[in-house]
């Protein structure tokens, strides 16, 4: 009931020592905090939050028009209301590197337990268009070491991506990604790998976790859980799938009633009013109310 029972730094820990495992996590992406509760319920490791999805939620496109208060505010909804551990997408880490120290400070606050910064110029772009730019090494590196130097919960999860693969190619990434590492990055994120190999070359270069974004309509193919597990990947995100999948539905709903007057045809695609109970504990909360309102009132 209300919010998760476990604190941000318990989420953390276990978090940590289940990538220290080695074994492959599944982080879907939730576009609000029910949709978080309902990743939780079918039983994944984790939550992810994409910036794509937040600046959409907005009605803007995923160009660095964001800001970190917005990013921490909604980060801090989702995470509050899941078991799970969220780890979200801070950007390049809304300015130069005394911003990000504070945007460290500000999502360990909000209760994220892990974020990723990338190396692109400000303003950025979808990870998966093209005419990125990307900042020079140096750049880069003090980002991540700014972030490092900033966290006080040393299981805060700092990853840092890298979109130069799509900029310079294959060994440009994985030099970045080195660097990245050496600079004190727990995770890589390398973005918009072409293919299974390309991952492979990643994972054999540098032995921190490394995240796989399959979003849909991107540079990468789809690849599965188990051909991600093969590779020796350790974390893999759809960071927009359940936002495009509740939108097309809501499209084709809206289709329907101007087509047909009503929704009747559509009743058994949606989530039953008994469901939508279940996953918000409404019958908790109505038994707390019980509990603490039990009184009668004499006249």
């Amino acid at each position: 009931m209300l919010y998760s029972t476990t604190p941000a730094s318990e989420k953390r820990r276990l978090f940590r020592e289940r990538l220290a495992s080695g074994e492959l996590l599944r982080f879907p992406g939730a576009f609000n905090p029910l949709s978080a509760k309902l990743i939780e319920q079918k039983g994944f490791d984790g939550v992810y939050i994409s910036g794509a999805v937040l600046a959409a939620d907005l009605g803007l496109p995923d160009i660095g028009l964001t800001t970190l208060t917005e990013v921490a505010g909604r980060g801090q909804q989702i995470a509050r209301m899941t078991e799970l551990p969220a780890i979200i997408d801070a950007d390049t880490g809304f300015g130069e590197p005394m911003n990000v120290a504070r945007t460290i400070q500000t999502l360990e606050d909000a209760g994220l337990s892990g974020l990723h910064i990338e190396d692109q110029i400000n303003p950025k772009r979808c990870g998966h268009l093209d005419g990125k730019s990307v900042v020079d090494q140096d750049t880069a590196i003090k980002r991540i070491r700014a972030a490092v130097d900033a966290r006080r919960d040393p299981n805060f999860l700092i990853m840092a991506r890298t979109d130069i693969r799509a900029v310079e190619g294959l060994d440009a990434a994985i030099d970045r990604a080195k660097a990245l590492v050496d600079a004190g990055a727990d995770a890589i994120f390398p973005e918009a790998m072409r293919s299974l190999e390309e991952f492979a070359a990643v994972r054999a270069a540098i032995d921190v976790p490394i995240l796989a974004n399959m979003t849909e309509f991107g540079k990468s193919d789809l690849f599965s859980v188990d051909q991600l597990r093969d590779v020796g990947l350790n974390l893999v995100i759809w960071p927009v799938s359940l936002l495009r999948l509740a939108m097309g539905a809501a499209g084709r709903g809206l289709d329907t009633l101007n087509d047909e007057g009503h929704l009747t045809s559509k009743l058994g695609e949606m989530q039953h009013r008994a469901d939508l109970y279940d996953l918000i504990e409404y019958e908790a909360y109505n038994h707390f109310d019980t509990s603490v309102f039990n009184f009668n009132v004499n006249r």
